[in-house]
């Protein structure tokens, strides 16, 4: 599967590794192409020289953005990402990283509002860089989208990288899945933990 990956800081070199690993092709593009160009050259894959490129040429999006950045990121994207498949992996923190930037909605319906042609899904936000780049079967990938086919697609690219995956619901499941991903960022200051937490669900 040929993915964009819009976003070069941890969160996206951490997937853009796991994804080049489990054997689909990736290309990132990033508001200044040279750090693009930079995880591109670590990972041994492609990079844009800006995030429409990268989407353009893309099956699926991956979205690895600080939140703040999300309204020029759609704006650039929009008519490119029409009729394809976008993984929301933010977690809207405000500024002081006091609490969540949005209420009663999530970052994931936003950005399908803000992209009402592309299929929105919310996943690997629950999982650190640390985990997202070293998949393992006990780490879930939990799974939301309004969308049956785009959330299938999303939870095999999880399989195929290594993880276990799980489909939560739907896109306002998100809400739910940004308040974890929040708790578990709290836990880790406030312990000193060492970023590798991760939720587990059992039946």
């Amino acid at each position: 599967m040929d993915i964009a990956i819009i976003g070069a800081g941890n969160v996206g070199r951490a997937l853009g590794t796991s994804m080049t690993r489990a054997g689909h092709h990736v290309t990132f593009a990033a508001s200044r192409p040279e750090r693009a160009r930079q995880a591109a050259a670590e990972i041994g894959t492609a990079a844009a020289e800006s995030s429409a490129e990268a989407v353009r040429g893309a099956d699926l999006v991956v979205l690895a953005v600080p939140y703040g950045a999300v309204d020029a990121v759609a704006r650039e994207i929009a008519a490119a990402a029409a009729g394809k498949v976008l993984i929301d992996v933010t977690n809207p923190l405000t500024p002081d990283y006091s609490g969540l930037a949005v209420e009663g909605t999530s970052a994931a319906e936003e950005i399908q509002r803000r992209l009402p042609d592309a299929k929105v899904v919310k996943a690997f936000n629950t999982l650190f860089a640390s985990n997202q780049v070293a998949p393992r079967k006990d780490l879930q990938a939990l799974v939301a989208s309004d969308d049956d086919a785009a959330r299938q697609q999303v939870l095999d690219l999880a399989g195929s990288m290594g993880f276990s995956p799980l489909a939560v619901g739907p896109l306002k499941a998100a809400r739910t899945l940004e308040a974890m991903a929040f708790l578990n960022i709290g836990l880790n200051v406030a312990n000193g933990w060492g970023w590798t937490s991760a939720w587990a669900l059992e039946s």
